[in-house]
């Protein structure tokens, strides 16, 4: 499947449901797709992503669409991190705030426990959230900056 076929696909399906839900997840296949379009990729590039297209099998008929295109657009962006170092928006800052949250969380029991046992997880947390979710955007920047997000 081309990429132009599949925005071509993926936009009937947008115009046949009425279910934002599913909309939203053609809608984001599409913005994916389409960012590629404009990304300066070789012919090898772009028929491994257009293979790649084709294993996920989109135009099969299925009960449960949205389930099964949430899986295939999970499956595409890991391919697409995997073998170009392509990240969507947000991707490191979602990343980092959450590795901020764990070692937060354990930040706020070792160390902050002897300021009451809730107020120290609590800022804890907060703290790690904060300081993953700054080293998050200046990652998301650098890959901005490289061209390597959709």
């Amino acid at each position: 499947m081309t990429l132009k076929n599949a925005i071509t696909f993926f936009e009937s399906l947008v115009t046949k449901t009425s279910r934002n839900s599913e909309i939203k997840v053609y809608q984001e296949f599409i913005q994916i797709i389409t960012s590629l379009e404009m990304k300066d990729l070789s012919k090898n590039e772009i028929q491994s992503i257009e293979t790649e297209l084709d294993k996920l099998n989109l135009k099969s008929t299925l009960v449960n669409r949205k389930k099964y295109f949430k899986k295939a657009i999970s499956d595409f962006k890991k391919y697409l991190k995997d073998t170009f170092s392509l990240t969507p928006k947000g991707y490191y800052t979602t990343f980092y705030g959450g590795l901020g949250l764990i070692f937060g969380l354990l930040f706020g029991v070792a160390i902050l426990s002897n300021l009451e046992r809730s107020l120290g997880i609590s800022l804890g947390l907060i703290g790690g959230m904060v300081v993953g979710s700054i080293m998050g955007r200046s990652k998301d920047a650098q890959a901005k900056t490289a061209g390597k997000m959709l």
